[in-house]
């Protein structure tokens, strides 16, 4: 389910940034890190929202912005940096990123 940062959802179109990972045995930090970009994407301009999931060490976290330029600004906040850094280097095994335009959107709840 997607967390929307408003109470209505946006209309399409938007951008989702997907990340799907296999997690590293060393997790030093990442909690914290994991708990402290959540909540400053939340101030982040464009931001829109985002779902999660995790099982097993897998997992899938997509973000959703208004356009690119607000997608390349979270990406090079200097925390978010930080811990892009040390996922490298500690947290995961693998991973893919990716960007997607939605060009069209449906929701039931």
């Amino acid at each position: 389910m997607v967390h929307w940062h408003t109470p209505t959802p946006p209309e399409a179109p938007f951008y989702a940034s997907i990340f799907n990972y296999y997690l590293a045995d060393n997790l030093d930090g990442y909690q914290t890190y994991d708990e402290q970009t959540l909540e400053l994407v939340k101030e982040m301009p464009g931001y829109l929202g985002y779902e999660s999931m995790k099982q097993d060490g897998r997992g899938m976290f997509i973000s959703y912005w208004k356009d690119m330029a607000s997608i390349r600004a979270w990406a090079s906040h200097p925390i978010h940096e930080e811990a892009k850094a040390l996922g490298i280097a500690q947290w995961y095994q693998s991973y893919t990123s990716m960007i997607a335009e939605v060009t069209r959107f449906h929701e039931k709840k």
